[in-house]
Order: structure tokens, then sequence, then C-alpha cells
């Protein structure tokens, strides 16, 4: 019998140090869902955003035609003002990563594009933007959104559209689509992308929101756009709907949060079928962090160097086996 897969302890949603080479591990080295092209119309125009502690800024920087292509469109550090790694896929959508040395889009997303083909992310113009910060940390929403276990109870309206019975996760190279009915895998389109934006197109409407964390771990800003067909009404109809949903994921959360910092719960063991998008992203994020720790450890011991990265409690952390 295969071994089950078990959650990241408790102490990896708590630790400023552990939350610090988490950064560098996997935040300066991912790519990110910056928004569909029609959020960023105006020629000159900065659109900014911070993730994990960088600032950045999209901007607009020719008009050739009605929607921004990939030659329009430009993302830079905002401190520096140094151009950054963007792309711009066929079907409308701005992605980009916080460092030249994170690897190039199509080496992060292989098996992306096919899938995004099936959306015209023009159609639908920007409505609205929100944000706010939620007492948990980056991984304790995640969580919530890569499972499927505890839909039907906590996500009750959603449910009516899209019942969990045959809710299935499907994981790609630093991507997941979640299928709410295999028999019909065009009924919407619900991507997660590595590791901290996800995408959901469903009936006239469309949102994403970026999980973005600040320095303190129990801490995490949301940002929420919002785009839809309609003006007024219908959108405000639909807005009122998603937002429903994303504060039942906000309290669920937050309790959530309480539970691991006080050592409520642990770790334990995951459903191997309803939880297989949390099992697969948090293995990703342990490899990673692993990978950078080694490769920090090893640094500083050439250079005869014991401080660094490698203390006791960042030590004991790094090294519980998955």
């Amino acid at each position: 019998m295969a071994e089950l897969a078990r959650t990241l302890p408790a102490s990896w949603y708590c630790s400023s140090p552990l939350y610090q080479l988490e950064r560098r591990a996997v935040f300066l080295k991912s790519w990110y869902l910056i928004g569909p092209v029609v959020r960023f119309l105006d020629v000159d125009e900065k659109v900014s955003f911070e993730i994990a502690q960088r600032q950045i800024y999209a901007i607009r920087v020719s008009a050739a035609t009605e929607f921004p292509g990939k030659d329009d469109l430009k993302v830079f550090d905002a401190s520096t003002g140094d151009p950054l790694p963007s792309h711009v896929t066929p079907t409308g959508l701005l992605f980009a990563a916080l460092s030249p040395s994170a690897p190039s889009f199509h080496e992060f997303f292989p098996d992306l594009e096919q899938l995004l083909a099936k959306v015209d992310f023009t159609k639908r113009p920007w409505r609205r933007s929100i944000k706010y910060e939620g007492n948990f940390n980056w991984k304790t929403m995640v969580d919530g959104y890569q499972e499927c276990l505890h839909c039907q109870y906590t996500h009750p309206s959603f449910s009516v559209y899209y019942p969990p019975t045959f809710y299935t996760v499907y994981n790609h190279q630093n991507f997941s689509q979640h299928v709410a009915d295999p028999k019909k895998p065009d009924d919407g389109l619900f991507l997660y992308f590595f590791p901290i934006c996800t995408l959901n197109v469903y009936g006239g409407g469309m949102s994403s929101f970026r999980v973005c964390p600040t320095e303190d771990p129990g801490v995490t800003r949301m940002e929420f756009d919002y785009y839809h067909l309609e003006e007024g009404a219908k959108f405000e109809e639909y807005f009122q709907f998603t937002r429903q949903v994303a504060m039942e994921d906000f309290e669920l959360c937050e309790k959530a949060q309480t539970n691991l910092e006080r050592g409520v719960y642990g770790e334990g063991i995951l459903n191997p079928e309803k939880e297989s998008g949390v099992a697969y992203y948090q293995e990703r994020v342990f490899d990673l962090v692993r990978q950078q720790f080694e490769e920090e450890r090893d640094k500083h011991e050439a250079q005869g160097d014991s401080s660094g990265t490698d203390s006791a409690h960042t030590s004991r952390m790094v090294k519980i086996e998955a």
C-alpha cells in the first residue's frame, strides 16, 4: 500500500525564518498571473502590485491594437526601474516573474497555454478590484482553495451550481485545474497557479485572486480582481455571489490559523482523492524550500560561515520529513 501524503507541519505556517526561506526558494523563482490584458488598456498608466515584499508595476507602452499584445505590455521592478520577465498568452493573460533568475514562462508552465486557449480573456471587461488583510498564513488560504473535501459544507451556495460529488483536481506542472464534473470539463475554468494565484471563469464573469504574504507569517493580504460581460445589476449579482464564497473561505482560514498557532493542529494525513491538490502544492513548497536550504547551507559551510541560514530553528523545520 502506497504511503499517504502528510501535511506540512504547523510550524511552517507560523515561522518568520521559514517564510524568508520560502521567499527565496519559492516566490523569487515563480511566475504570477498579473491579469487579463483588459486590465491594462490605457497607455502609460502604471498598475502597481506587491508580491512577497517586491514592488512591481505593469504598464502599457504602446497601442497598435485595441487590446495590448506581447509588445505593448511591460513589467518593471518599482524600486530599480529594471524590466522583469513577462509573458502575454495568445488569448490575453499577462504573467510576470519577480526576478530575472526565474525560469522562463514555458519552462515554468510547459502545458498551460493549450488549456488557456479555450477562453478569450479579452471578452470580459475589468469591473472592480479589492484587497484586505486576513490573520492567516498564505498557505492556509491555498490549502482551502486546493481541496474539495469540505466544499459542500463550507460553500453551500457554490455547491448548488457545482455539486462536489464528482469534483476533481488535475495537477500539472506548477498549476492545478479544478473540474466540478469530469464529464463536463468545459463547464467553467477554475485554475490555481503555483504558488499564490487563481483564475475562475464561469457564467458571464471572471475573477482572480492573489494570496500575498506579508512579513508576518500570520498575516496575508488578499487581492481580488473582477471581470464581467455585464455592468450594473448583473455584475453586482455576480460580485455578491463571489464575495460570499470568498468570505466563507476567509473565516475558515482565520479559524484554521488560530488552531495552527495554538498547537491544536500539528500535522496529519491528506485524503489521496479529495486533497490531491493540497498534497501536490505542499510537496512543491517543501521540495523547493529544502533545496534552497541545502544550497545556502553548503554555500555558508564552504565559506566557513556557520551563521546564515543554518540556524537550529530553521534547520529543524526544513529537515522534517514530508
